[in-house]
């Protein structure tokens, strides 16, 4: 299986992307004090592929400002987890849409004591998760406007990333 996206592809039997957009590659170490080692105060989510982190790192655009990131920390061993980070490494570092979340930069290093790091790097967003505001109970729930203007804008996105990013599928 062969994924194409704008002016490069890559097999499931290559491990690492060829990156042709302006993602930061980080090392394991910055992005361990970013997040002041990956801390539970620094914590913010859990999804299938691993643990999320707020840090804070330089901005790659202007190094004397400070950027607030989201650090997605894969947990997954194996083929799954390394193909799921080499695809977002490669759809989502070309993305540039108001309606989708950035990704700044991505970690791919060995570690001695815990084996290979895999890590991505967004731009982080305030006002928690979509699934918070909508579900739970201690976070005031967003009103029938604003839950329509956020489906609308989520559609918008979904829209840009299946029509405008000419992403296709090959078997």
């Amino acid at each position: 299986m062969v994924f194409h996206c704008r002016c490069f592809s890559f097999s499931k039997e290559e491990s690492d992307p060829q990156v042709t957009n302006n993602l930061r590659a980080f090392t394991f170490s910055e992005l361990k004090a970013a997040t002041n080692n990956f801390s539970r105060s620094s914590k913010i989510g859990e999804g299938r592929f691993g643990c999320v982190y707020k840090g804070v790192i330089n901005s790659p655009r202007d190094s004397t400002k400070r950027l607030d990131v989201a650090d997605k920390q894969l947990s997954v061993t194996g083929l799954l987890g390394q193909k799921e980070w080499v695809k977002e490494v490669n759809v989502l570092g070309v993305v540039d849409h108001p309606n989708l979340v950035k990704l700044v930069g991505h970690c791919a290093e060995e570690d001695e004591r815990s084996g290979t790091q895999r890590l991505l790097v967004y731009e982080y967003m305030d006002n928690r998760s979509v699934e918070d505001r909508l579900y739970t109970r201690s976070e005031p729930t967003l009103s029938w406007t604003m839950r329509l203007k956020v489906a609308l804008d989520a559609a918008r996105g979904l829209v840009y990333l299946h029509e405008e990013m000419e992403f296709k599928m090959e078997c």
